[in-house]
């Protein structure tokens, strides 16, 4: 049996998809790396994620490895900061799983990331996935979700205002800017994860609304 692990598992993905790998039959043994402790499950191991921790040992074994790090540049306070969460920790991530023997990297990325764009947002995105690109994984999969739908534990207030204006004018949205239930992106990533695919897949936010 596989053991998948997961960083940023107190999401409004990540919880979700935590709560799915658990029941999946695919895995035996599911690592959650977290700043904040987790209801127990026979499956689960906790790792505190720290620098440490995400730079290698026994504990990033595994076989599938499903990134939902990530923050906002008002919740980081500065760009810096905002890099480390959003570049720095995916990518060392990706090298030690990778180092450690994993197969497949199922990342959570952004509508609109480039590495060329003039949003900083945007282009941080993608200059991660650029960066994760070349790692060398046999199968890396990149989720573009637009604004996301779902409880968070935090409060976002730019993230809220939009929520707000989507349910109002959602309508004349086109599809590919159309916000999308978390819990779509969390059974999308599972559901590609177990495909066994090799290469590199962008899942555009569209595609997901299927799930």
């Amino acid at each position: 049996m596989r053991t998948a692990l997961i960083a940023g598992g107190t999401g409004l993905v990540g919880s979700q998809l935590l709560q799915l790998l658990l029941e999946s039959d695919r895995y035996s043994k599911v690592v959650a790396l977290t700043r904040t402790e987790l209801p127990t499950h026979p499956k689960l191991e906790q790792v505190p994620v720290t620098q440490e921790t995400l730079s290698g040992g026994q504990h990033l074994k595994a076989d599938d490895i499903f990134c939902c790090l990530g923050t906002t540049i008002a919740k980081a306070k500065t760009k810096e900061n905002f890099y480390q969460v959003d570049f720095y920790y995916p990518l060392l991530l990706a090298r030690s799983g990778y180092s450690n023997g994993a197969r497949q990297y199922i990342l959570i990325s952004a509508l609109g990331a480039d590495k060329e764009s003039s949003v900083y947002y945007n282009r941080v995105k993608g200059e991660v996935e650029e960066a994760i690109c070349a790692v060398g994984f046999e199968a890396l999969h990149i989720f573009r979700p637009s604004l996301l739908l779902g409880p968070r534990q935090e409060q976002r207030t730019g993230e809220d205002a939009a929520k707000f204006i989507y349910k109002i004018l959602g309508f004349l949205i086109p599809g590919k800017y159309k916000a999308i239930d978390s819990v779509k992106i969390a059974r999308g990533m599972l559901h590609y994860a177990s495909q066994e695919q090799k290469g590199i897949f962008i899942h555009e936010s569209k595609d997901l609304q299927q799930f």
